[in-house]
Order: C-alpha cells, then sequence, then structure tokens
C-alpha cells in the first residue's frame, strides 16, 4: 500500500506538470493556465521540485524529527550519490529521452527498471526466483507499453540517443530503488530523503545556473502553488513512502508496484484533461493491476526433507 500510495502521488504530480507544461489546456480542462502566463521549462521545474521540497522537508524534521539529521559523515558519499543519481540524474535523463523521442517512448523506457532490479536481485544479490517476479515484470512492462499508446498513433520514437537516455534513466530508478533497500537497516526514510534531497538540490542548482535559474518556476501565484504542491504531495510523500515500502518488500515488488503510476496518471487525465482512453490502453492497465496481484502470491514453500531411515543392523 506504501507503493501504491507513491504511485499515485507521483501521478498526480505528472498531471500538474502536464499542466504547468501547457500554456492553455484543453477546453474540457479543469485547470487552465492563461494564455499571458510564461510556461514552466520541464527542467527548471525538477530543480525547483527538489530544491522546495528540500527546504520543506528540512523545516519539518527541525521542529518534529530533529534526531533524523544526526548522521555519521563516513555516511555523506552514498547519501551523495543517492541524491544525485536516484532523485536528480534519472529525472534529467527521462527528460533527455523526451527531447529525443516522445512521452510514450520515455515512460516505457524508464519502466523496464523492474527487469533491471530483477535481474540485479537474483543474480548479485541472492534473492530467491520464483515465477511470479518475473512473470509480474513482464506483465508490467507490457501493460506500461499498452497504457502509454505504444502501439497506438503517433506509438514509440526510436533513435540512437532517445534509447540510450531512455535506459539510463531505467538505469537510475534501478538504482535508486536498490540503493533503498540497501539504506534500510542504516537510515530512516526521513534521513534518506532529506539529505538525498539536499544533494539532489545542490545537483540541479549547478545544471540550471545557479538560484536564479530556479527562481524562474516562481513567475506567478499558480505556478508557485503548483510548485509547492508538488514538492509535497508528489516528492516528499511519495519517495518518502517509496522507500518506507522498501522495509517490507523487495525492490522487484516495489517497483512494480510502481509502475502503477501511468495507469493512474491516464484515468485521472481521461476526467481532468479529456484525454481519450482506448481499448488497449485499459488492456494495459489490466495487465499491471495483474502483474501487481501476481507478485504478491506468497513464494511456495521449500519441499520438506523426506525423514531417513536408518539401516537396518
Amino acid at each position: 500500500m506504501l507503493a501504491v500510495l507513491a504511485a499515485i502521488c507521483w501521478a498526480g504530480g505528472g498531471l500538474t506538470a502536464k499542466w504547468l507544461f501547457t500554456s492553455a489546456g484543453p477546453e474540457t480542462a479543469l485547470w487552465r493556465v492563461s494564455p499571458s502566463e510564461t510556461v514552466v521549462d520541464p527542467v527548471v521545474l525538477a530543480g525547483a521540485r527538489a530544491v522546495t521540497a528540500f527546504a520543506v522537508l528540512l523545516v519539518y524534521l527541525l521542529f518534529r524529527r530533529r534526531q533524523a539529521l544526526r548522521i555519521d559523515p563516513r555516511r555523506l558519499p552514498f547519501l551523495a550519490v543517492f541524491g544525485v543519481a536516484g532523485l536528480a540524474a534519472v529525472h534529467l535523463a527521462y527528460f533527455k529521452t523526451i527531447s529525443h523521442t516522445n512521452v510514450a517512448t520515455a515512460i516505457l523506457l524508464e519502466y523496464l527498471a523492474p527487469v533491471i532490479v530483477l535481474l540485479v536481485s537474483v543474480i548479485f544479490l541472492g534473492e530467491r526466483l520464483t515465477w511470479t517476479l518475473p512473470v509480474g515484470v513482464v506483465f508490467s512492462v507490457g501493460g506500461c507499453a499498452l497504457v502509454v499508446g505504444a502501439l497506438g498513433q503517433g506509438g514509440l520514437i526510436v533513435s540512437r540517443a532517445g534509447i540510450a537516455w531512455g535506459l539510463t534513466a531505467a538505469v537510475l530508478f534501478a538504482g535508486y530503488s536498490l540503493m533503498g533497500r540497501y539504506a534500510v537497516p542504516h537510515f530512516s526514510p526521513w534521513t534518506l530523503l532529506v539529505y538525498g534531497l539536499g544533494f539532489a538540490s545542490g545537483f540541479w542548482m549547478l545544471y540550471v545556473g545557479g538560484p536564479a535559474g530556479i527562481i524562474r518556476a516562481f513567475d506567478s501565484w499558480s505556478s508557485t502553488a503548483a510548485v509547492v504542491g508538488i514538492s509535497v504531495v508528489s516528492t516528499v510523500v511519495p519517495f518518502a513512502a517509496f522507500l518506507k515500502a522498501l522495509h517490507y518488500v523487495d525492490p522487484t515488488r516495489a517497483t512494480i508496484v510502481a509502475t502503477l503510476e501511468p495507469v493512474i496518471a491516464g484515468v485521472a487525465a481521461y476526467g481532468v484533461f479529456g484525454e481519450s482512453f482506448e481499448t488497449t490502453q485499459l488492456l494495459g492497465a489490466a495487465f499491471v493491476l495483474g502483474a501487481i496481484v501476481i507478485v504478491q502470491a506468497p513464494a511456495p514453500a521449500e519441499p520438506a526433507q523426506p525423514f531417513a531411515v536408518p539401516p537396518a543392523g
């Protein structure tokens, strides 16, 4: 349920970002942006989201959970890699994929992450391979392909640079899940997230050219409210929930559940933006839901060793 909560919040952030990226929504949309307002650049939004989320979470922890800020300085290199690669570079790779392909291709490539997590977990981390995991991975990836419209009009756009960036996003997302699992015994989700967001904020500050680049996302009251909302509801809450979920389930199951995000986003976009939802997309949504159900199946018990009868005499 924590992983489902993360998927719901991430989907909500995607819908808000869609609203910010468009100067005027369709006539059936509930939310409109005035044509006089500046459209927010996706990279600037990603940086503003990280910085705002870090500031909000830091203030909360200073007043309510100050002990979560205490760490061993020797852990800082790990937290830096987690923040830059897992919370910042994954978004940059995703946006780069879109710039070379389209949104459908970028989502599909990024959500190959469960395949990578499964392979690493089984080959290197000793995770027991049962039939539910590979079947769940196939269903979730195939379902995502249908949900994002890979077989519909426009379909996928393939380019060498796009595939490279998309696979990079998948590797980084998988790495975020695996590093989160490794960090479970050493950090609370709040500690991991606040330091990760701090290092991610530093990365984005450098990438967009300092604070002036980040401030561009706050050029109107509506965009400011949206950025703050994304920072709390679609950054702090889902990332904390996903990290907490890794206390209870393995990274493969958690990332499979996370593929529910495009399904939720598609259904919500149907109601909010008036977008169509085709039969193949409904089938894809069913596949993703099926994958989540499949991976919850309990693993079969190890066969009992037969009772050894001592030899006669």
